[in-house]
């Protein structure tokens, strides 16, 4: 009673007033007097009221300081908040600390990925009106968006009335420089004329390619890019016409790309830039022939995709009734510049930037509950500031600066974070990302971290706040800030079992592409990799132009002498197609069926041409037949060797041995000698899923003359040794004997190039599995927090129970249910999400569903048993109260 009535005797004196009359003005009066005399003796303002307000004892003091404070300006209350809730972070250094790593971490995460998004996909293009370019390429048969015939792209550019520029670029070219020190491979790409203005890039030196300079037969001129300027030339700026040796051939240096130049990482690593007329391929002005050509163009102002569409639609039908044996059924294909570039990646960011979103929600949950909790031990200091006067919204501000505060520092620590992980991340990316390099923390970024750390501490400050102000101060005064009663708890609870969904639906994510990178792993490609590797070659210069039978002579030369290297057991020449690298295709009909009226209605292959060791390199099975010797050489008859996919598709009743092919519109005829098992061109999860998939293989030595002498200028070998890695040394040394000028280069093993391939998955799997586990250790951290926080509220009511004879076990089992309550909800609650939002991993999956019931309930019950050992802890703590000290708790 005497507690009430003393409550009720605080309240009246102390209620706040509504504005500046309600203080009485003998009060008001005796407080300007004192504030009078402390300026007469120079005090400052402010320090005179203060000095003022200290006369005053009592009531009159707590009154005035409580009025004070309500009728400040808005910023100096602000700045009064500020420095009160530093003070309470300052004193409560644990709490503090943990809040802080929680929030960094998750900051820190959303950070990093938001780099690497923002710098990939939301940002705009670098280049002027980025919106009118669209890729162009060739729908034909066997390829919805293929490669562009050179002949096709000149009556392309020249016969459209939508686009105001085409370019047209093919890469992937390889050229040797001779005549400024030791021979050196290089990059090269081949261009149209307008490509660089097409985009708006300026050469740091001289000028770009002319429309007389891309013509066949032109004067041979190059461009260099910046990085091979600075190497070999010194950065000079006299470089612009000087003379550079490529492939024994002399070429005038025209200018000098600048090296910010990548277009998106598709020119990462070039070197030289020549005109395409300038190529030395036969197959060049063959309309049937891509060879790799794509095509950007530039729409005019005004005109839609769909207009271009239409327009090219009407081009591609003119070219198909004047050339109807090339263009039958080819038509253009035209794709948003940006969505061909930058739309295979899309969806694996986006889902791992959704991922980490969660990661996020859980740091503010956890944290959110963290300030729960204190706000339940400040509930007294809440009350007695509300009894003093304090208003709901004084509070409610109070706490919201203390949790934008803990944000704030939370925010600068993940930033700092962000920048490590950052880098840490690039080292793991696919090497094929686009604008890779654009990826950094900049100003977007810190302005993203600072807008979530805001919008964070806003989000876990509400909930404690608002429970805070929903308690009557009397009945917390009555307590003395005990609330014994679980029932008070439920917002944690549901708080804790909302962290253990959230961290469900990334488990299982993290699941579903471990197992799809394991069924990968498991994926027969047709062929060992193990112990294989493969490289380029290129003989020199002198060599390139010569009589075929001299470039097969000196190829034989160098086997003999790359074979007769300690730890090669094996070598093959390869020319075409390589598995899980690049494809080449050859058109073909089956004697004694009638030669189709065109050669778009002729049938597609994959072709390959090697040597006779090959399968033996590869270690590909042969299921019927032979394969090549060292008897199938250019004077022999011709022969080929087909896979199980063109045996079953092409002859499914007959046996194929002994059946003979027309290859590329030849009246001659190729005999079946063998079957091979078929290996996966496309990739390990794609290659079901192309419309060409027949392959064939031919002897290297049988080559047409026309491509024997192109193919000194550049093949690939095949070595199989035990050690592959450490082998290319000892071949490199065995080709600088044969000659200084000859070159092998670009050493990989079959392993590295089925990693490649799996690149873009095992990032994600990273990541994802990166944000699980984190999510795991932050939803236990949750879980324990809450259970060892309900454990002391119920000290004194366990002493109780002990007294009165519970026993340990009941005590662990009660607090158990607890955590077990939570867990349950939360796992159950994470299945049906995950039962949802998994769909959205659909297209990153191979070999499993998005709805694996082995992925979902491992996960259930590996999260369930970490999430109950978690609480296990402070129950089996709890357990071991003795009775009387949990009597005289509080």
């Amino acid at each position: 009673m005497r507690l009430r009535s003393l409550l009720a005797r605080l309240r009246n004196s102390f209620r706040r007033p509504r504005d500046h009359r309600d203080v009485s003005a003998e009060l008001a009066s005796h407080l300007q007097l004192h504030i009078d005399d402390y300026l007469a003796r120079g005090l400052t303002p402010s320090e005179a009221r203060r000095q003022a307000l200290l006369q005053l004892g009592g009531v009159e003091q707590t009154k005035l300081l409580v009025h004070d404070q309500e009728m400040l300006p808005v910023a100096e209350s602000l700045l009064q908040d500020l420095r009160f809730g530093v003070r309470i972070l300052w004193r409560n250094p644990g709490f503090t600390f943990a809040a802080i790593i929680v929030l960094a971490l998750g900051i820190g995460a959303n950070t990093a990925l938001f780099s690497i998004v923002d710098a990939v996909l939301l940002r705009p293009l670098p280049y002027p009106h980025a919106e009118e370019l669209v890729t162009l390429r060739e729908s034909k048969p066997n390829f919805a968006t293929g490669s562009v015939s050179y002949p096709n792209f000149l009556d392309w550019r020249k016969d459209n009335h939508t686009f105001a520029s085409m370019a047209a670029l093919r890469g992937g070219r390889s050229v040797v420089l001779t005549g400024l020190g030791d021979a050196e491979q290089l990059n090269a790409v081949l261009l149209t004329a307008g490509f660089f203005e097409q985009l708006g890039v300026r050469p740091v030196l001289g000028r770009t390619f002319t429309l007389d300079e891309e013509r066949v037969g032109a004067a041979p001129v190059v461009l260099l890019s910046a990085g091979l300027w600075k190497r070999k030339f010194a950065a000079s700026p006299d470089v612009v016409g000087k003379s550079l040796t490529l492939d024994g051939k002399a070429f005038t240096v025209i200018g000098v790309i600048p090296a910010s130049f990548d277009l998106l990482g598709n020119f990462r690593g070039v070197d030289i830039y020549q005109p395409i007329g300038q190529w030395d391929n036969t197959a060049l002005l063959m309309r049937t022939a891509g060879l790799g050509i794509s095509g950007i163009g530039r729409l005019k102002p005004g005109v839609t995709l769909e207009q271009a569409r239409a327009d090219m639609q009407r081009v591609s039908a003119n070219l198909s009734a004047a050339y109807p044996d090339a263009d039958k059924n080819v038509s253009a294909a035209l794709i948003p510049f940006r969505r061909w570039n930058l739309g295979s990646v899309q969806t694996f960011l986006f889902v791992l930037f959704g991922a980490v979103a969660f990661v996020l929600l859980i740091a503010c949950v956890n944290v959110a509950n963290l300030l729960l909790a204190r706000s339940t031990f400040r509930a007294r200091e809440f009350a007695l500031r509300s009894a003093l006067g304090a208003g709901r919204s004084r509070i409610l501000r109070q706490m919201l600066v203390e949790s934008v505060l803990i944000a704030s520092i939370g925010g600068l620590a993940g930033l700092l974070l962000a920048s490590f992980s950052t880098r840490v991340l690039l080292s793991f990316l696919p090497a094929a990302l686009p604008r890779a390099a654009e990826i950094g923390i900049d100003a977007r970024v810190f302005l993203f971290a600072l807008g979530l750390s805001l919008l964070a501490g806003v989000a876990f400050g509400v909930a404690p706040a608002l429970k805070a102000l929903r308690q009557d101060p009397q009945e917390t005064l009555r307590e003395g800030g005990r609330t014994g009663s679980a029932s008070r708890h439920h917002l944690q609870s549901v708080l804790v079992a909302a962290e253990i969904c959230l961290a469900m639906v990334l488990l299982i994510g993290a699941g579903l592409m471990i197992r799809t990178l394991a069924a990968l792993h498991h994926v027969d490609p047709g062929f060992d990799s193990s112990k294989v590797l493969t490289f380029g070659l290129s003989l020199p210069p002198s060599a390139k132009n010569p009589s075929p039978d001299s470039v097969r002579a000196t190829l034989r030369d160098v086997q003999k002498k790359f074979e007769s290297v300690p730890g090669v057991q094996s070598m093959a020449y390869t020319w075409g197609a390589l598995p899980l690298g690049f494809d080449d295709e050859w058109l073909f009909w089956i004697d004694g069926h009638p030669k189709p009226a065109s050669k778009t209605e002729m049938n597609w292959t994959l072709d390959y041409v090697v040597g006779p060791d090959y399968l033996a390199t590869m270690g590909i099975p042969l299921e019927e037949g032979r394969f090549f010797s060292a008897a199938d050489k250019e004077h022999a008859p011709q022969v080929a060797v087909i896979d199980q996919v063109f045996a079953k598709k092409f002859f499914p009743n007959v046996d194929p041995i002994g059946q003979r092919l027309h290859l590329n519109d030849d009246d001659q005829t190729t005999e079946i000698i063998g079957v091979v098992r078929h290996i996966n061109q496309w990739g390990l999860d794609s290659d079901t899923n192309q419309s060409l998939r027949a392959q064939l293989y031919v002897p290297f030595m049988q080559l047409d003359d026309d491509n024997m002498a192109r193919a000194g200028a550049g093949l690939g070998v095949v070595v199989r040794s035990d050690r592959p890695a450490q082998v290319f040394d000892s071949i490199r040394h065995a080709n600088s004997e044969i000659s200084s000028q000859q070159l092998v280069y670009g050493a990989q093993t079959m392993d590295e190039l089925i990693a490649q391939s799996l690149a873009n998955r095992r990032f994600s799997m990273i990541l994802l599995a990166l944000f699980a586990g984190l999510a795991l250790v932050l939803s236990c951290i949750g879980i324990y927090g809450v259970v060892s926080y309900l454990v002391s509220q119920r000290t004194r009511e366990i002493g109780i129970r002990a007294a009165l004879g519970a026993q340990r076990a009941d005590v662990i089992r009660m607090v158990l249910w607890q955590g077990a309550k939570m867990t349950a909800i939360g796992v159950a609650a994470g299945l049906l999400v995950s039962l949802l939002l998994t769909r959205l991993l659909a297209s990153l999956l191979f070999g499993v569903s998005a709805t694996d019931p082995f992925t979902l309930l491992g996960v259930a019950v590996l999260l369930a048993g970490i999430s109950l050992f978690a609480a296990y802890i402070p129950a089996r703590r709890a357990s071991h109260l003795d009775p009387i000290i949990a009597l005289r708790y509080e």
